[in-house]
Parts: structure tokens; C-alpha cells; sequence
């Protein structure tokens, strides 16, 4: 129990103290710090931390060729190889290219996962089986979760621009033509909650995940989760002046801000827990997203058998073999009775 009050209890009041620090410093008059100054100091974290880690990758060697491979491999030219085959286990830069649109696009890895349990037998504990079965949950939440975000992120470049391009007019019609409530209702906005809703509650009540995960595998859950409900609060219960909201995202992407009066303490919350994901995202595990394109089992293809790979880190050096050794140690190697090649 302590073990799980320090790893999920402490980011919850984490959260929650945010909350409770944005309304106070609204209640106190610090709508500028809020609503400009934090911004652009969210966005000069995000960027520069951004930068920093794809360099620190791109700039690490990768002394072995280790792309993760689960299909037949390009071998004899009779051995006839599927187009799953290439993709799995691609030879060539286009198909490591099809590989990774598949990924990133479709989560494909987490599509094929797999799920395992020992299935007991109470008559016979010696007949116990290791079962698999496939377990498409996890991806269906994954996905929903991620391309809800994406669609999310992209509605609300309507704030920032005069006029608003032609796509993102498109986009929002498309996402709420369910017309069911007043304001209309955007259904990326529920299934963004739903789902990171859903990846919480499996951390929360598989044993084994629950067991394994750490204070930053609920951060920015619980945080993207405060996301989700403080802009739905705000759009359809806690009514803010949008035109207010516009002019103060105008503001900000033009670098000439201003702070309306009377846009409502809600959309600072809002606006302030989005600044610390900003803030928090390259420091986090969250940096998986641009990760992906440097990590060396998916971006390299299979081709060990016919093409060398170079280590980058094979600089010359001075090799002290076996009998540069013995030449140090010939007189003790023989006093302690080891075999030497030369006497002398």
C-alpha cells in the first residue's frame, strides 16, 4: 500500500495542487503570469529540451546493426518472402520506410501483442499451461487515445490563426457532426478522456502493471486527464468569452500579447496545466513520440548477412595480444607452472 500511495498518490496531489495554484494566482490578479508569461516560458522549454534530446540521439553511434525481426528473413532467392515478410523484416530503406508508416501510423507492434498467463490446474499442479492470446485492448485505447489528441491539438489551431484554414474548419465540422447538445459536442474531446481514462484504470487494476509503475507513468496520465475534463468544464459548463480566448492566442503566436478581462478562471487552469505538459513533455517518457524515428531496432534494415556494418566507435587501437602478454609475464607464468609458447 505504501508502495502505491508514493507511486500514484503523489502525482495525483501533484495535479491537483496545479489546479489549485492556477486558481489562486488568477483569484490574485496574476492573469498576465498566467496567461503570457508562462506560455512562452512552456513553449522555450519545450523546444530547446525538444532539440536537445533529438541531437543527443541523433548523435549516438550504434555499434551494432540490431533491427527486431520476426519474419523471414531476404536469404536464397528461391526462399520466396511475403509483402508482411518485408515488412517485418525489411532489406532495404523502402521497406524500412513501409515499417515504420506502419508503426507510427497504426501502432502495428502493439496490434500483434500478445497476452500470457499461467492457467492453473487444480487437479494436477504439474499439468499448469502458459497460454497466449491475442489482447487488442491495449492498442484500440492506444490508438483512440493518440489520434483524439492529434485531432485535439489540430482543432485548436483555430485560436491562433486569422483566417482559419480551410482543413481545420473541415476537421471540426467532421469531428462534432453529431448534433445531439448545444454547444455542439466534439467527439475527440470525450473519447481523448475515455481513453486515457481507460490506460489509467489498467495501471490501476492489473496487479502486474500496477506493480511495475512509477510515479511517471501516472504524472502525465492524471495530467492529460486534467487536460481533457478542464476543457470540457469549460466548454460546456463554465462558459468563457471564446472572443476574450482568440485575441489572447493571437497575442501570443504574433508576439504581441494581450490579456482580456473577464475570460474566466477555468480556461487559466486549462491553459496553465497544457503549459506544464508542454514544459514537462521533453524530460518525460513521453518523448517516445519522436523517439521512435532513432530507434535503432526499427529504423535499420536486416541486411547483416551481405552488407558490413561499420562500429562507429572502431577508432584504431593498440591491440596487446596473447604474446605481447606472455612476453610481459613469460618469468611468473613459468614459476607458477602455466603453459607457456616460448621458454625464453
Amino acid at each position: 500500500m505504501d508502495f502505491f500511495k508514493r507511486h500514484f498518490l503523489v502525482p495525483l496531489i501533484a495535479v491537483l495542487g496545479l489546479v489549485a495554484l492556477a486558481y489562486i494566482g488568477v483569484k490574485a490578479d496574476l492573469t498576465f503570469v498566467f496567461g503570457v508569461v508562462i506560455p512562452y516560458l512552456a513553449v522555450l522549454i519545450f523546444f530547446e529540451g525538444l532539440i536537445f534530446r533529438i541531437i543527443s540521439w541523433a548523435r549516438s553511434p550504434v555499434p551494432f546493426k540490431i533491427p527486431s525481426t520476426c519474419a523471414q528473413g531476404k536469404s536464397l532467392p528461391w526462399i520466396k518472402r511475403s509483402l508482411a515478410d518485408k515488412l517485418d523484416n525489411p532489406e532495404n530503406r523502402l521497406q524500412v520506410f513501409g515499417r515504420m508508416a506502419l508503426e507510427i501510423l497504426t501502432f502495428r507492434s502493439l496490434f500483434r501483442n500478445t497476452r500470457s498467463e499461467l492457467q492453473p490446474n487444480q487437479e494436477k499442479p504439474e499439468d499448469s499451461r502458459l497460454i497466449h492470446w491475442s489482447y487488442k485492448w491495449l492498442w484500440l485505447g492506444a490508438i483512440a487515445f493518440h489520434y483524439a489528441f492529434l485531432i485535439v491539438i489540430l482543432r485548436h489551431i483555430r485560436f491562433f490563426t486569422q483566417p482559419v484554414p480551410h482543413f481545420v474548419t473541415a476537421l471540426a465540422e467532421a469531428d462534432g457532426f453529431v448534433q445531439f447538445y448545444i454547444p455542439t459536442v466534439y467527439l475527440t474531446g470525450v473519447l481523448l478522456v475515455v481513453a486515457v481514462t481507460y490506460l489509467l484504470a489498467r495501471r490501476l487494476y492489473t496487479p502486474t502493471l500496477r506493480y511495475i509503475s512509477l510515479a511517471a507513468d501516472y504524472f502525465p496520465l492524471l495530467l492529460i486527464m486534467a487536460i481533457g475534463l478542464s476543457g470540457i468544464l469549460m466548454r460546456y459548463f463554465y462558459k468563457v468569452d471564446i472572443a476574450a480566448v482568440k485575441q489572447l492566442a493571437v497575442g501570443l503566436a504574433t508576439l504581441r500579447p494581450v490579456v482580456p478581462d473577464g475570460i474566466g478562471v477555468i480556461f487559466y487552469i486549462h491553459l496553465f496545466l497544457v503549459c506544464v505538459l508542454f514544459a514537462y513533455f521533453p524530460f518525460s517518457k513521453l518523448m517516445h513520440a519522436p523517439g521512435v524515428f532513432f530507434s535503432p531496432s526499427r529504423n535499420t534494415a536486416g541486411d547483416n548477412r551481405w552488407k558490413l556494418h561499420v562500429n562507429p566507435w572502431n577508432y584504431p587501437v593498440k591491440f596487446h595480444d596473447y604474446m605481447h602478454q606472455e612476453d610481459d609475464y613469460r618469468e611468473a607464468m613459468i614459476e607458477a607452472g602455466l603453459p607457456v609458447e616460448k621458454e625464453k
